[in-house]
């Protein structure tokens, strides 16, 4: 074991640059969207576990699968089919990702958030993150959405970490308010008009992909968690970074009640996010059509 004396210097360490983070690499898989797909993307989709069936609302133009965007990471977590849809939606110019990545699979943060610097990249200035999540709150229900206010990174790392892209973003972005309230009370308005029981709170991000135990709830709920989930939290981080506005929707599969707790299985929680989404695409819709 190398030992040092209190007088000599410092050792030198190197910082390895992120991996699929910087501009350059997000230009090159956005110049092949702009190959195929003409118009510049108004709004950013993506689509989590069990949501893959929105996609169909939108009036595709082009289909482009992962396996063709350089830097792009393959999807290999069933229910997310692995492709970038550019089309129209509420009639807005959009691009949706059918299918995201997650740090269980082994991907990196960078490369979790890489995506949305492409459709940054493509001219989307706001983004609209879906994914499907347990309700740590006692009062709210299986197939019920909530409107994300913040949330809270348990990850254990950040999209941002190592060299910062200048042209990306800033060094430190500030993470005070993530979720554009603008956005927020469109969702709030379309949801009342539409009859919509939409609650609103706070999202934790935890690794996975196992499902937490009791005592493990009964800490996210002290910390003041109001659903879990697995994702969204690095490209949320990614957005702010780049000047995104962002809209957050969790469709509640489970109850992650810990003193009522019962086995939940990847089928169930897909079948209860497919019956939600009528409600969902709806109230993206809606949202759309008052940008």
């Amino acid at each position: 074991m190398t030992k040092y004396r209190f007088d000599d210097p410092l050792p030198h360490f190197t910082v390895a640059p992120n991996i699929a983070h910087t501009r350059a690499q997000a230009s090159a898989a956005a110049q092949v969207v702009r190959d195929r797909f003409a118009h510049v993307p108004d709004v950013a989709i993506i689509l989590g576990t069990g949501l893959g069936a929105l996609g169909r609302a939108i009036e595709t133009d082009v289909v482009i699968d992962y396996a063709d965007l350089p830097g792009f990471p393959l999807s290999t977590v069933e229910s997310h089919a692995g492709r970038l849809l550019c089309g129209t939606l509420g009639g807005r110019k959009v691009v949706a990702m059918q299918g995201r990545f997650h740090l269980y699979e082994g991907y990196t943060a960078q490369q979790v958030a890489f995506p949305v610097r492409v459709m940054r990249e493509l001219g989307a200035h706001t983004l609209i993150v879906s994914n499907a999540c347990g309700t740590l709150h006692p009062l709210w229900n299986a197939g019920e959405i909530m409107l994300i206010a913040d949330h809270i990174n348990l990850l254990g790392t950040n999209p941002l970490i190592g060299a910062n892209d200048e042209a990306l973003g800033p060094r430190f972005p500030d993470m005070s308010a993530p979720y554009d309230e603008s956005l927020r009370a469109l969702a709030r308005a379309v949801a009342l008009e539409q009859k919509i029981v939409l609650r609103e709170g706070v999202y934790v991000a935890i690794t996975g992909p196992a499902l937490e135990t009791r005592a493990e709830y009964r800490m996210l709920r002290t910390i003041g968690a109001d659903v879990v989930g697995m994702s969204t939290v690095p490209e949320v981080i990614a957005a702010v970074h780049g000047g995104m506005r962002v809209l957050g929707l969790s469709i509640m599969t489970d109850q992650c009640l810990p003193d009522s707790l019962k086995p939940v299985t990847l089928a169930e929680i897909v079948e209860m996010a497919g019956r939600a989404e009528p409600q969902l695409t709806a109230l993206v819709r809606g949202v759309l059509e008052r940008l």
